[in-house]
């Protein structure tokens, strides 16, 4: 029996083969067939043709056709996907009349975009195929609707014969329908002017259209499929040859013989006794060799570094605190300083609300303002007499307050431009002196950029020391000149700052308020420029913002602490930190090395068991996560095909979009709590625990 019959494990419509073929007869199954060979070659013989398919090619066998399998090298190893085009058939009709190629003639070809991505779903779907881990099902049934779309978008019949096609929706639905026709009338009497009258195109016309889509003249195409259709027959009946030949739609059996013998170079009576054999026979010609799939996994590691399954294997963290445990003090340094930019910027209404938001929400101590003393806020010395006019810095200055962020006053070289800076800053002084209530005057920081001249630092650290009981110069080491980096936009952000705010307080990291722009960025977008801001260009909230709202929600004492969480509480409510982990993620790498490396593969899954003993009562619990599947502005933007620029309506809807996930819960009093949450890719989740009974009070 030729026809074959792939066996599928329950809830998974695919089966996985790891074999070394040395000659496999002619066979045929419902199933379609994706060939990745990782060692040696093969050759395959699918119906008329022939492809020799060589070490990291990829071969596709339609459902129902007649193919044959020789050895095309010593000791091949063949990685051998089944698909059960049932599945395909709840997302795309017909699906077994479509027909998928790759190009194993071409040098080259396999090298394309488009055939590294089949491979790494070819390559997922074995991982999960192999490891079986929790929700492997369905997994694999998410990837294999993926793996079908781009099929259908970048193998389909007519795309590989007529690439324009792939551009033109309403030509390639025509010769779509067109194929499927012949492949589904083939054994009747139909003609090119019935499909012609259909489809209100002249005769002429799409007879020339046809052979560009198809590569063969419509009469052409029909003969052949009736052909390949035929081999079923000859192979897998005791029928006649004039009964095949009737069965296939020739209206005479020369036709039959003649048209047969045109592909296969011998009559239909012909091939029957050469390749026809019994059950036994035909089982004892297979001379193929079951390999250890595992190895196959092994082969396949590479295409799977950015897979976020990839190396969980159902580990978990396991927590175990009491709500009497205590390890020290948070020293919440992490909010100490924000780079605010511009004071010009903060004569917008829009920026001023802005920053007012990011204040309410997390609270840093310290604001650093650059350009203060500039003419764009009015900063200049009267030719007439000297007077200068402090009202834009005063704006400026009674809004930090008016937030609570202490103002850090940035004095770099466009101070030390002017000509009489020691001036100017001892009129500022004076006025603001008398201008501000004492408890705000005092608040006043100044930080002194490198490259202004001791001189000048000398004359200014007199002139303060004159209106401070304390020096009011900081020395904060923060970088304020920040190179360019896309990775700022990103979810990576979450962990890199939540490890150093932790862990390495002393990196210093300060972010931006507001991203911005400046003629040294090679930006090609306005929506991912790569600056440092918490908010974006279009005013939505990063990631980065995010990691910083959730560390100011945290407590005052830490409970417990370890490589992806923190555990902190404030009296009887309990705040749980949980973020993404691997050895160097207090690194800031680039977004292009993340690009090359395509992830990194210890990030993947991260799955805590936390046990809480000794609750203090009853407990509401929220949980915030925000990753790069839950409201990552970035991911958001990716998902819409990375846009130039938004629209007014998609600025709001991402702004909508772009902020965590939120869900609720209810913890009795209880001996021991336990909480079940994990963390994928990169991001990080918040979890609260509010005590019922203080919340009524």
């Amino acid at each position: 029996m030729r026809r074959e019959y792939i066996n599928y494990m329950p809830k998974i419509p695919i089966n996985i083969s790891f074999v070394s073929v040395n000659y496999y007869p002619i066979h045929w199954h419902d199933s379609i067939e994706i060939m990745f060979v990782l060692k040696g070659a093969i050759d395959v013989a699918i119906e008329t043709q022939t492809y020799h398919v060589k070490e990291n090619e990829i071969e596709i066998i339609n459902c129902d056709e007649a193919h044959t399998l020789k050895n095309g090298a010593k000791d091949n190893k063949i990685l051998i996907f089944y698909i059960d085009p049932d599945f395909f058939e709840r997302y795309y009709d017909d699906v077994r009349n479509v027909f998928f190629y790759t190009n194993s003639s071409e040098q080259g070809a396999h090298e394309m975009e488009k055939y590294y991505i089949l491979k790494k779903y070819l390559s997922k779907l074995l991982y999960e195929f192999v490891e079986q881990q929790e929700g492997y099902e369905d997994s694999i049934q998410n990837i294999l609707v993926e793996l079908l779309y781009h099929l259908i978008n970048n193998f389909h019949q007519l795309i590989y014969e007529e690439e324009s096609l792939k551009e033109d929706e309403v030509q390639f639905e025509r010769y779509d329908r067109i194929v499927k026709y012949v492949y589904n009338n083939y054994m009747n009497k139909i003609s090119l002017q019935d499909i012609a009258k259909k489809e209100y195109l002249s005769s002429n016309y799409l007879s020339s259209k046809i052979k560009d889509a198809m590569g063969y003249n419509f009469n052409d195409f029909l003969n052949l499929t009736r052909v390949e259709e035929s081999i079923k027959l000859l192979l897998d009946t005791d029928k006649t040859i004039s009964e095949i030949s009737d069965e296939m739609g020739f209206s005479h059996v020369r036709y039959f013989n003649k048209h047969f013998k045109r592909y296969y170079k011998c009559t239909p009576m012909q091939f029957r006794k050469k390749y026809k054999a019994d059950g036994g026979k035909y089982e004892g010609l297979k001379k193929v060799k079951e390999l250890d799939i595992k190895e196959a996994a092994d082969a396949v590691s590479p295409y799977l570094e950015d897979y976020d399954r990839y190396k969980f294997k159902d580990k978990i963290i396991k927590v175990d605190f009491d709500m009497s445990s205590e390890c020290g003090k948070l020293e919440k340094k992490f909010l100490e300083v924000i780079d605010i930019g511009n004071a010009k910027e903060l004569l917008n209404e829009e920026n001023k609300n802005i920053l007012r938001c990011i204040s309410d929400n997390i609270e840093f101590n310290y604001g650093i303002i650059h350009g203060l003393f500039t003419e764009d806020m009015n900063v200049f010395q009267s030719k007439n007499n000297g007077f200068i006019s402090w009202t834009r810095v005063r704006q400026v200055l009674q809004f930090l307050f008016e937030i609570n962020l202490k103002p850090i006053i940035l004095l770099d070289k466009s101070f030390e431009s002017f000509k009489e800076p020691l001036n100017i800053l001892r009129e500022f002084m004076l006025y603001f002196n008398e201008t501000f209530e004492k408890s705000d005057f005092i608040k006043l920081r100044f930080k002194l950029d490198d490259g202004l001249s001791q001189c000048l630092k000398d004359g200014i650290a007199e002139i303060t020391d004159e209106f401070f009981d304390e020096s009011p110069l900081v020395d904060y080491n923060f970088d304020l000149n920040i190179c360019e980096n896309k990775i700022y936009d990103t979810c990576y952000m979450i962990p890199y700052i939540i490890q150093n705010s932790i862990n390495n307080p002393e990196n210093n990291l300060c972010f931006k308020a507001f991203d911005g722009l400046n003629d040294t960025m090679k930006n090609d977008n306005d929506v991912h420029v790569g600056d440092s801001g918490l908010i974006s260009l279009d005013k939505i909230k990063k990631p980065s913002y995010y990691a910083y709202n959730f560390l100011s929600l945290l407590g005052s004492e830490i409970i417990a602490k370890g490589e992806g969480y923190i555990i902190t509480k404030n009296g009887e409510d309990i705040q749980i930190l949980l973020y993404s982990y691997k050895e160097d993620i207090d690194r800031l790498t680039t977004f292009e090395e993340i690009q090359k490396e395509r992830g990194i593969k210890n990030t993947a899954e991260r799955k805590y068991s936390i046990n809480i003993f000794n609750l203090l009562g009853d407990y509401r619990i929220i949980k915030y996560e925000l990753n790069e599947k839950n409201g990552s502005f970035y991911n958001h933007w990716l998902s819409m095909g990375k846009p130039e620029r938004l629209t007014d309506e998609e600025r709001e809807l991402i702004k909508k979009a772009s902020v965590p996930k939120i869900s609720f819960g209810f913890a009795k009093k209880s001996t021991v709590l336990n909480i079940i949450s994990k963390i994928e890719g990169y991001g990080g989740t918040l979890i609260i625990l509010k005590n019922v009974r203080k919340h009524l009070n």
